[in-house]
């Protein structure tokens, strides 16, 4: 990518939000899909699970509903299939076969590029933070073992923390709440932080949605089957094609964010 559609794209974010400069200070990303290649398992599970209750969710649907909660995409099935909403227990119980299914098949490997780029992030006095709407028990042990010494327990937001799930802000502004948290613990600045302090990248609609919502300036990374658009018309400022494409291109966002 180009240093000029880069630097546009962050003086356009300002103008529009009132900013004089941006001062990163921390990257919010997304799990599925941008640090594990964990998507494809997810659509699988999603669209098998829906024709064993005779409903239809094709397979690159589902990555429009990522970042959603289970029953409202059940709900957004039956509704448009039934004319009416899933019950509870039927909710319960298509989540359960979906989860079950989902856990039979092979654990995702690291999405290529995602630790190279963690590690420049950290490397620039970045601090990376995990918003993910997983509620996986073990996420923490399994984000150490494949990001070494790159995230924090206390700068994690998962479905634990949350009412409302993507597009809502809500996991957004928890992030950036225990980010200030955590900066003032530890830090001598106790200025108050604001969204031109972060970046979130994330590879879903509803994901891009909820980042820019929140009003931080929102990385795309197409690490799906969507078109571009499906992602820049949900507002994201910048659009790369791969973790590998953001990662060779850090440096160049990284100097006009700081």
């Amino acid at each position: 990518m180009e240093t000029t559609e880069i630097k546009k794209a962050v003086e356009l974010y300002k103008k529009e939000h009132g900013y004089q400069k941006m001062e990163l200070r921390a990257s919010m990303f997304d799990m599925d899909g941008v640090l594990f290649d964990s998507m494809k398992n997810h659509a699988y599970s999603w669209h098998k699970t829906m024709a064993h209750f005779g409903l239809d969710l094709p397979e690159w649907e589902a990555y429009m509903h990522e970042g959603r909660t289970g029953a409202g995409t059940v709900n957004i099935v039956s509704k448009r299939q039934r004319g009416k909403e899933a019950t509870k227990e039927e909710i319960e119980e298509i989540y359960r076969y979906k989860s079950d299914l989902f856990n039979t098949l092979p654990q995702a490997e690291r999405m290529p590029g995602a630790y190279e780029l963690l590690c420049k992030v950290k490397d620039s006095g970045v601090i990376p933070l995990v918003v993910t709407g997983s509620g996986q028990k073990t996420l923490l042990e399994r984000l150490n073992k494949n990001f070494p010494d790159i995230f924090r327990s206390d700068l994690m937001v998962t479905a634990y923390d949350v009412t409302f799930g993507k597009p809502n802000p809500e996991p957004y502004l928890i992030g950036m709440e225990k980010f200030y948290t955590f900066s003032n613990r530890e830090c001598e600045n106790k200025a108050k932080i604001t969204p031109n302090h972060f970046i979130v990248v994330e590879n879903a609609p509803l994901g891009v949605q909820a980042g820019v919502a929140a009003g931080v300036f929102t990385i795309a990374v197409n690490t799906g089957p969507l078109p571009d658009s499906a992602l820049l018309d949900q507002g994201a400022n910048l659009l790369f094609h791969s973790m590998q494409d953001f990662c060779d291109n850090w440096e160049k966002v990284f100097e006009e964010l700081k």
